[in-house]
């Protein structure tokens, strides 16, 4: 297998996790989430500078379709983050 076929096959894994499968993910609070609730400072909480930013709480701001919004929000992210991965990586190759 090529290099470029490892990618892409990795690539759309990754964009079908992130934009089907995450949809299924526990809704279960996170380990933080389920301590504060178990030792009771979960009322103490404050949302974060970016709770009202457009990707904020694992959905896409103005899409009432939760699935579709938690979706988007997955695909986002894939495409950012292998963005930036591959600037770095492409980035540091050149320096040597």
């Amino acid at each position: 297998m090529t290099q470029k076929r490892f990618y892409l096959i990795g690539g759309l894994v990754s964009l079908f996790l992130a934009g089907v499968i995450s949809f299924y993910a526990s809704s279960s609070p996170d380990g933080l989430e389920k301590v504060a609730e178990e030792i009771g400072f979960i009322d103490t909480a404050k949302d974060h500078a970016n709770a009202d930013g457009a990707l904020a709480d694992y959905g896409v701001k103005g899409i009432d379709n939760d699935r579709a919004s938690v979706g988007i929000a997955g695909v986002i992210g894939v495409l950012v983050t292998g963005g930036v991965a591959s600037v770095l990586f492409i980035r540091l190759a050149r320096k040597k």
